[in-house]
């Protein structure tokens, strides 16, 4: 198993033996359940399917429902699927974190980033502002400049660095240290930021380069 679905609690610090404090994420994974087991036979390729949390039965379509009935589980937030798993466990077992992860561990987290809504450039894609006022720029503290070329070719490029809808969107940050684990409570700690609000869920993989 490589892998398990968590929900951010929020951020705090820990001292390391040597007295450093170090800013951690703190990640609540509540046991995850195996609500599938894919195999080379029936489906093409070998993955585990893991089930979070809860969801009300109004918000469950029919066809997920019979889904997770098949393990034995009422609703899920969250259904994820990891390859490369060596896990001994069947459908509708629990996954708990001290199964897959241990102190020490490399890993890397993916979720949704804060959604910061409609920015301008320099906050956007950090222009320099009036400061290092180039493409045109003048009078104008944070504006984007100039974006046109020449007559050739006489357009906009596609991609163009310019104002616009920020954040929102899926990240994964990697090489993440995995400082500490409290199995009684279902959390662990990660060393620096992990995208997404306090509450989103996360997926927390074994790091892979």
């Amino acid at each position: 198993m490589n892998g398990l679905i968590g929900k951010k609690i929020g951020m705090t610090s820990i001292f390391t033996e040597e007295g450093k404090n170090i800013p951690c994420t703190v990640i609540e994974v509540s046991p995850n359940v195996v609500s599938q087991v894919k195999s080379e036979d029936t489906d093409g390729y070998e993955a585990v399917q893991m089930a979070f949390g809860e969801r009300k039965a109004k918000r469950m379509t029919a066809g997920l429902t019979g889904h997770l009935k098949r393990a034995g589980i009422d609703s899920a937030r969250k259904i994820v699927e990891f390859r490369n798993c060596n896990l001994e466990k069947g459908q509708g077992d629990k996954v708990a974190i001290t199964d897959v992860f241990a102190e020490g561990d490399v890993v890397s987290a993916i979720g949704i980033s804060k959604g910061k809504g409609f920015q301008g450039v320099v906050k956007r894609h950090k222009f320099g502002g009036v400061g290092q006022a180039t493409h045109g720029q003048h009078n104008r503290l944070r504006a984007p400049g100039a974006i046109g070329a020449c007559s050739t070719p006489s357009k906009v490029y596609k991609g163009t660095r310019m104002a616009g809808r920020m954040g929102g969107k899926r990240v994964k940050t990697t090489n993440l240290k995995l400082v500490k684990i409290l199995p009684e409570k279902n959390l662990m700690l990660i060393k620096g930021s992990v995208p997404g609000h306090k509450g989103a869920l996360v997926i927390i993989e074994k790091y892979r380069s």
